[in-house]
């Protein structure tokens, strides 16, 4: 059973942490996992008034005649999070199912928490976020058009919007892109608002994927964050920004092992090469 809206993100939405994980990624991770069924559940002011009593009766055994009950070592449920373990312990007794507490597991003497996890993507360490998670880190989505400025500059992106305001990773980043050939495919991308080309504040996940040029709007893919370059910024000029953008483009290129486009290129070409993404032109 997860929450949706995250109950934090509901009573405090300003001061909600980043999502790690958009339901999608999280039911995907889950069904990787072998887990069959997911019973996402309302997260609203009814759901959030409920005593641990009522959570009980209403959705564990009337709801879903609950019978093994696995929870977490700091897991509280029902108004003002009145209910723990123990009481689980005492419910199950008297409506018959057993309740099984997870301890928490460490990784390099750190705690695997979600507050860990969001520390490491907010810093940048992508490697440290992998071990604690078991595998990449990535944000999955459909293709959506966007502006168009960017490909009639000679920059074209694949553009995920993203539904929420805070996500746990941003800047530029060296990526690859699942879901649409049967490898993953090198690009360099951004999430973030585009401070240089749009005051808006929407955050977008963009990314220019290297010598692949197809249609695929619509398409549904799993980018992975694979090494962060830097921070998104503030540009004083277009030509500012190309540079920065250039530069981007040859580190990642060099991460994946791939020829660099010669110097003497047409201006058309090689900002084709030299395409990043957040703060580019889209």
């Amino acid at each position: 059973m997860t929450f949706e809206p995250h109950p934090r993100e509901f009573f405090m939405p300003d001061r909600a942490p980043t999502r790690i994980a958009l339901l999608r990624d999280k039911l995907e991770s889950l069904r990787r996992q072998g887990v069959d069924r997911v019973v996402v559940e309302h997260f609203n002011a009814h759901f959030a008034a409920q005593t641990p009593q009522a959570f009980v009766r209403n959705v564990l055994v009337d709801g879903l005649h609950a019978r093994w009950l696995l929870v977490g070592d700091d897991f509280r449920f029902g108004a003002k999070r009145a209910g723990d373990f123990t009481y689980l312990q005492a419910a199950g007794a008297q409506f018959g199912f057993e309740v099984e507490q997870m301890g928490s597991v460490s990784e390099s003497g750190i705690r695997i928490s979600s507050s860990a996890v969001r520390e490491a993507l907010a810093a940048g360490d992508l490697e440290h976020a992998r071990r604690l998670l078991g595998h990449g880190y990535a944000i999955s989505g459909h293709v959506v058009h966007g502006q168009k400025l960017g490909r009639s500059l000679g920059f074209p992106t694949l553009n995920l919007r993203i539904s929420h305001r805070k996500p746990a990773v941003s800047g530029i980043f060296i990526v690859q892109v699942h879901g649409l050939a049967e490898k993953p495919l090198p690009a360099v991308a951004s999430i973030g608002v585009r401070p240089t080309v749009d005051d808006s504040g929407r955050v977008l996940l963009e990314a220019h994927l290297f010598d692949f040029h197809a249609n695929v709007y619509g398409r549904l893919v799993r980018v992975e964050f694979m090494k962060k370059l830097r921070d998104e910024a503030r540009f004083d000029s277009l030509d500012a920004l190309k540079d920065a953008i250039a530069r981007d483009c040859v580190d990642a290129r060099h991460f994946f092992g791939l020829a660099i486009p010669p110097a003497g290129e047409s201006p058309a070409l090689r900002r084709d090469f030299a395409t990043s993404a957040t703060d580019r032109i889209q």
